[in-house]
């Protein structure tokens, strides 16, 4: 959609509301052109519109469950078996600190729609505990402890975005503290080694005819809140989601193209695999060493099995976010931001 599309229904709105109530004068309702009829029509059912531009239907193994809003990542509480999502809320130009987090069954039924943030913005800054919470994307849960990429500024053209990686108790859901990545005006996904160490990948510019692979990274932050650049530049592409594998080298997918690349903690590119769509965004490593990574822009999810090319286990899922995995009931949750939805994939 081009921009000056999306502000259409707000003029429309508005002019139709200072007609009714009088503020404008009859001769200039009378002006009005009568707008074309369009044809009658209704949604389709989840699924997306191939580069074709034929709609297709996402394929019946993946279910789909409501109660979240503008979700960009989930994880998977092991201690009380629910998925935990944090939820964005209004964007930073709208309303500071409107995001919260749900609480959801893995059937995906809501255990509680507000556990963090049930409080309105401005009730927030004046509890026992100041909470703050802008606009999350990535999360993680390790020793009792959900991590959330959030960031601050960014209200407005002069006001500059920084990232903040925040911590909440998963017992009490109180804040723990903060710590900014000051060069950086924002970071997408997370990943949370047992002493805290966070890796943190800064997606960058990508799009247009210009991209800027210097604006591609990876961020280490030390336990005592000392953020460095871990990774710079190509084969990073755009990097998005991030994990570690059974042996703890650290995996980054890449949204601009389909590299699924993995680096020693030293940072030295270890090996590189090719998911079966490009712009990956969640990715998930189970014990064996099957990697699952989804695409936020073509909507499958792609199994890597040690040694094997990646093949498509589900296909046309609108926004596939940043993904967890359930392990009590062996599946995968992905939320679907522009929808407002979550999607879960039984795995074999």
């Amino acid at each position: 959609m081009k921009k000056r599309d999306s502000y259409m229904p707000l003029i429309t709105f508005g002019f139709a509301t200072l007609i009714s109530t009088g503020l404008l004068p009859n001769a200039v309702f009378a002006q009005q052109q009568p707008q074309e009829t369009k044809p009658y029509s209704i949604g389709n059912p989840v699924g997306i519109t191939n580069p074709q531009g034929k709609f297709e239907a996402m394929t019946s193994n993946v279910k789909v469950y409501g109660g979240i809003y503008s979700a960009e990542s989930c994880s998977y509480d092991e201690a009380t078996g629910l998925i935990v999502v944090p939820n964005r809320g209004l964007p930073q130009n709208a309303q500071t600190n409107d995001a919260w987090v749900s609480l959801i069954h893995p059937d995906g039924s809501v255990h509680t729609l507000r556990w963090i943030g049930v409080q309105r913005p401005d009730e927030r800054k004046n509890l026992s505990t100041p909470l703050v919470l802008n606009e999350p994307f990535g999360s993680d849960i390790v020793n009792s402890m959900l991590y959330v990429a959030d960031r601050d500024g960014g209200t407005g053209k002069d006001d500059p975005s920084v990232a903040v990686i925040r911590k909440f108790s998963m017992k009490t859901g109180e804040p723990m503290g903060e710590t900014k990545i000051k060069d950086a005006g924002w970071i997408n996904d997370i990943e949370v080694k047992e002493d805290g160490t966070i890796y943190a990948t800064e997606t960058g510019d990508f799009r247009g005819p210009n991209p800027n692979p210097d604006t591609w990274k990876v961020w280490k932050v030390s336990p005592d809140g000392k953020a460095a650049v871990f990774l710079q530049g190509a084969p990073l592409n755009a990097p998005n989601g991030i994990a570690f594998d059974p042996q703890g080298n650290v995996v980054v997918v890449n949204s601009g193209n389909a590299d699924v690349l993995t680096f020693s903690q030293e940072g030295k590119l270890l090996k590189t695999e090719t998911a079966a769509q490009p712009g990956s965004d969640g990715l998930v490593i189970m014990p064996d060493g099957t990697k699952y990574a989804c695409s936020v822009f073509n909507g499958g999810v792609s199994r890597i099995r040690p040694g094997k090319p990646a093949e498509l286990i589900a296909k046309n899922i609108p926004s596939a976010a940043s993904m967890c995995y359930d392990s009590k009931n062996n599946q995968l949750v992905i939320p679907m931001n522009a929808n407002n939805s979550l999607a879960f994939i039984p795995l074999d």
